[in-house]
């Protein structure tokens, strides 16, 4: 079976030292993408021998201070994430996993392309040519999928499209079916407050997000999965802390992001939904403000490594 290649994220933040130590656990082979100095140094802080080939694509870096990230660090960082993509695509690793980066400390870099540099999951879309992508967020209490990703608010509603809200929908379902979840129950979120009050406190959810469910529920047709919606978010996701749905499709990034890390946080994991590779990532960031003390919890990137083997497997 061929490896499982990590980028390592931000070499300032906590990144490296939780690749490390999921790569000494991991039970198959892993590729850590990234600088050789910074991969070594957190294993060392952390007593852990390094169980991964190394692959350095890039210049090594003069240097890397815990916290501080600067434009070198900011390059170096897209620059791996671009290097452990194109070994998923060639076929030379079966699935990427992507340490936490700093998407300010990329964009302000001066690197090729990375001003406009938003996240992994638009930036994976572009390079590889895909067509749809899905954010997407698992963990076995709950999965959750994003109609949009990182968008300001005021551009939200109109990318709410009822093909959107269909394709975050069928996404999410085949990422149940895929984990063993089949059989389970997807409720839908409403954009605006209580659904809409039918159109009093906003049209998107009866003219685009209605359309969109029923236009899921036929392509679901055949399948285990059931859809229901538009649902207040808060009931959608209280409902779904209790049992009743195993899956939710959230219409933006923090009406997903907030209860999935209130319920699951460090056990969830981000992955990015149609991209012609598997592709996940841990659900945290990079952490500046520990990164020096070398005692960051690796289980995030243990859990996104295991999705990723059970997802390319």
């Amino acid at each position: 079976m061929k490896p499982i290649a990590i980028s390592i994220g931000c070499p300032s933040g906590i990144g490296p030292e939780v690749a490390v130590l999921a790569a000494a656990e991991a039970p198959f082979e892993v590729i850590l993408v990234g600088d050789e100095a910074v991969i070594r140094r957190a294993a060392d802080q952390r007593g852990v021998a390094l169980r991964a080939t190394v692959f350095q694509p890039t210049a090594t870096l003069k240097s890397s201070k815990p916290g501080k990230p600067d434009k070198a660090a900011g390059a170096a960082q897209l620059a791996w994430i671009d290097a452990a993509c194109d070994m998923a695509m060639r076929g030379e690793a079966r699935a990427l996993v992507t340490g936490p980066v700093s998407k300010e400390a990329i964009a302000r870099s001066g690197a090729p392309g990375a001003a406009r540099f938003r996240g992994h999951t638009e930036h994976l879309q572009k390079r590889l040519g895909a067509k749809e992508v899905v954010m997407a967020f698992h963990s076995e209490r709950l999965s959750t999928s994003l109609v949009t990703t990182h968008l300001p608010l005021s551009k939200v509603p109109r990318a709410v499209t009822a093909k959107a809200v269909a394709t975050s929908t069928w996404w999410l379902a085949w990422l149940l079916e895929h984990t063993n979840h089949a059989g389970s129950r997807i409720a839908v979120c409403s954009l605006n407050p209580h659904a809409g009050e039918a159109g009093l406190l906003g049209t998107e959810d009866v003219q685009r997000i209605a359309p969109g469910i029923r236009m899921a529920q036929k392509q679901l047709a055949r399948t285990t999965i059931s859809v229901e919606g538009p649902i207040g978010a808060e009931t959608a996701f209280r409902r779904a802390q209790d049992g009743a749905y195993q899956g939710v499709v959230a219409m933006y990034h923090d009406q997903a992001t907030i209860p999935m890390k209130l319920l699951a946080f460090g056990d969830a994991v981000n992955v990015s939904l149609g991209l012609p590779i598997v592709r996940t990532s841990v659900d945290h960031g990079t952490a500046y403000d520990r990164a020096a003390r070398f005692d960051a919890d690796p289980s995030g990137m243990l859990a996104a490594l295991e999705l990723a083997h059970v997802l390319s497997s």
